[in-house]
């Protein structure tokens, strides 16, 4: 998929519908090395952010997802909602081009860093360190990283983030988590967006929660529609109990 992660590396699987799959492409052993490579070295940055982040009783989530489910919008119905109970609130938006999504954090009256990442196609330690560093977000706060829209390697890259959740919309279908499940299986919590569309579709939401509890049994799961606002409130008590409890 690009040439920043080496995820295009990994071994392909070839396969006809009803047959069993076939690997026929074979990964060279200089690129899994540099993977290795690479992986080793972000882990190690996203350490020293979480570590960071933990000394100064910050919170860390990284919300991952596909393209238009819903992520910034979510995040603007966050702000909208805060009470004065909560703690501060700081954004880092991922996106290949713009700061279209941190403007529309900052006309919610969030604090939002955009962070481009040109041709990259996921957000990596590095940048949040240096996202972190421009945000200077305040002891005790939270910090919401919206990473760049991509099922695939976003997944791969530990951002020194306290808690992964993953979103998708009904819109995307039933068998998304299956699709791509490497991001389902790993996150705490899965949110399901746009239910408000349901009426419209033909999708079975039981069965797309049934699929993400196959891939990951202990995951949390979240319907709601964060444009009429049904089912946030879930979505504000997870969030908080986060904050409080690090």
């Amino acid at each position: 998929m690009c040439g920043h992660c080496g995820c295009s590396s990994e071994k392909a699987r070839l396969s006809e519908p009803g047959s069993e799959a076939h690997s026929h492409l074979h990964q060279d052993g200089d690129s899994l090395h540099l993977q290795q490579a690479l992986l080793a070295g972000n882990d190690e940055l996203a350490r020293q952010n979480r570590d960071w982040l933990t000394a100064n009783r910050i919170t860390g989530i990284n919300l991952m997802g596909t393209p238009g489910a819903g992520k910034t919008q979510l995040l603007e119905a966050t702000f909208r909602g805060a009470g004065a109970d909560w703690p501060p609130m700081a954004v880092l938006e991922g996106d290949q081009q713009t700061q279209n999504d941190a403007r529309r954090i900052q006309a919610c009256g969030g604090r939002a860093v955009q962070i481009n990442t040109g041709t990259g196609c996921h957000l990596d330690a590095q940048m949040i360190q240096a996202g972190l560093a421009s945000l200077a977000p305040l002891p005790g706060s939270l910090v919401l990283v919206e990473n760049v829209g991509n099922l695939v390697c976003p997944a791969l890259f530990d951002l020194g983030e306290q808690h992964r959740v993953a979103m998708m919309a009904v819109t995307d279908g039933e068998d998304k988590p299956e699709k791509y499940p490497h991001l389902f299986a790993g996150c705490e919590l899965a949110i399901i967006n746009k239910v408000d569309l349901l009426p419209y579709l033909d999708v079975d939401l039981e069965k797309t929660k049934a699929s993400l509890r196959r891939l990951n049994p202990r995951v949390e799961i979240l319907t709601l529609s964060a444009r009429t606002g049904q089912g946030l409130e879930a979505w504000r008590d997870w969030l908080l109990t986060r904050a409080h409890h690090g």
